[in-house]
C-alpha cells in the first residue's frame, strides 16, 4: 500500500455495496439497471404552426386542445392581440409524442378549428430550410454576411441563386458553390430582365428573395408578385438624406445616430412593413468614412435578423406593420 493512503472503513464498503445492489434487478440470471420511469416519447420532428385571425375568447384553448388531442407536445408558444386592429397572432412549436403524427395529418385535422375562428394559418416543417434567392449590386457586405451566417449554421436557409446587375460578386458566389446570374439593368432592358428574374424564381422554387443592397427599384408588378416574401435593406437615414453618398450627407449635417431598416418590399419605394431596425451612435470625431463603415455593420445586423425571423416563421404581416415573435 502506498504511504499515506488510508484503508476504507468496512462498514462504509458494505453500505456502498447495498446501494449499488438496490439499483439493479436480475433478468434471466443477469443483473441490469432498473429502467427510469416512462415519460412522453421525445421526437426530433418539430412542427411550427402560425396563425392570425380576428380576436375572440377561446383561440389559445382551441389550439392547445387540438395539439394535445393529436398527440403533440407544445415546446414554444407566443401570441399577441393587437387591440388597435382586433387581430390575434400566434406561433406554436410542437413535437409529436405518439407514433403516426405527420404534417399532412395535422393540416387535414386542423381545418375545422381554423374555419371556426376564421384563421389564416399554416403548418411548417421546422427542419425544412426555405429556398432563398439573394440580389446584390456592387456593395457586397450584406451578401457576404448572409453567406457566412449560412455557412456556420446561423441562418437556416438554402441559397439557390445569386442575381446581380454587376459581375463584382461572381467569385464570392462561386466560393459557396451557388449559381450566379448576371442581369444588367437599364431603363430599356428592365422589363425583360425582370421577366428573367421571375423565371429564375419559378425555376428554382424560390420562397424568399433578399435584396442585399440591390440598388435597382423593382417594378410595381414584380413587387406585388413577391409580396410578403421579399426583404430589402436600406440605411436608416431616410427620408432625410436621399440619393448618392447618404452617410457623407449625414456627416456634413453632424448627425448623432445612424441606422438601418429591413422591410418587406412593396410597390412604394422603401416604405414596406418594417421587420427589423438597428442603430449606432456617431461620435464627434468620426469622419465620413467611419460612418460608412459603421453603416455597413448596422445594415448587416438588421438584415440578418430580419431574414432569420422570416426563415423561422416569426414574422407576421399586420397591415402596414409586422408582428415579430423573438
Amino acid at each position: 500500500m502506498p504511504t499515506g493512503q488510508a484503508l476504507a472503513d468496512p462498514r462504509e464498503v458494505r453500505s456502498i455495496a447495498r446501494d449499488a445492489r438496490a439499483k439493479f434487478v436480475t433478468i434471466a440470471g443477469r443483473s441490469a439497471p432498473l429502467a427510469a420511469p416512462a415519460g412522453p416519447t421525445r421526437s426530433a420532428v418539430r412542427t411550427i404552426l402560425t396563425l392570425s385571425c380576428p380576436d375572440r375568447p377561446g383561440i389559445v384553448a382551441a389550439v392547445a386542445t387540438f395539439l394535445a388531442g393529436q398527440g403533440c407536445n407544445i415546446l414554444e408558444s407566443a401570441q399577441f392581440d393587437d387591440v388597435d386592429t382586433g387581430r390575434f397572432f400566434m406561433r406554436v412549436v410542437c413535437a409529436p409524442v405518439v407514433e403516426g403524427v405527420t404534417h399532412e395529418r395535422l393540416k387535414a385535422a386542423f381545418r375545422p378549428v381554423a374555419a371556426q375562428f376564421g384563421m389564416d394559418w399554416k403548418f411548417h416543417d421546422a427542419a425544412r430550410h426555405l429556398r432563398v434567392l439573394i440580389m446584390v449590386s456592387k456593395q457586397d457586405h450584406c451578401l457576404n454576411d448572409l453567406l457566412y451566417r449560412y455557412k456556420v449554421g446561423a441562418l437556416p436557409m438554402e441559397p439557390v441563386a445569386i442575381v446581380s446587375n454587376h459581375r463584382d460578386s461572381y467569385q464570392l458566389a462561386a466560393s459557396y458553390d451557388i449559381p450566379f446570374h448576371h442581369l444588367p439593368v437599364t431603363a430599356a432592358t428592365k422589363p425583360a430582365q425582370e421577366a428573367k428574374l421571375w423565371a429564375l424564381c419559378e425555376d428554382y422554387g424560390v420562397e424568399l428573395v433578399v435584396l442585399a443592397r440591390y440598388m435597382q427599384v423593382l417594378s410595381d408588378g414584380l413587387a406585388q408578385r413577391l409580396e410578403g416574401r421579399a426583404i430589402n435593406i436600406h440605411h436608416g437615414l431616410l427620408p432625410s438624406f436621399k440619393g448618392a453618398k447618404p452617410y457623407h450627407q449625414a456627416h456634413a449635417r453632424g448627425v448623432k445616430l445612424i441606422g438601418a431598416t429591413a422591410h418587406y418590399v412593396t410597390g412604394v419605394l422603401d416604405e414596406g412593413p418594417i421587420i427589423e431596425q438597428e442603430v449606432a451612435r456617431v461620435e464627434y470625431n468620426m469622419r465620413a468614412d467611419d460612418l460608412v463603415a459603421l453603416g455597413r455593420d448596422v445594415e448587416c445586423q438588421a438584415l440578418a435578423r430580419a431574414v432569420r425571423g422570416h426563415l423561422e416563421h416569426r414574422v407576421f404581416l399586420n397591415g402596414q406593420k409586422t408582428v415579430v415573435f423573438r
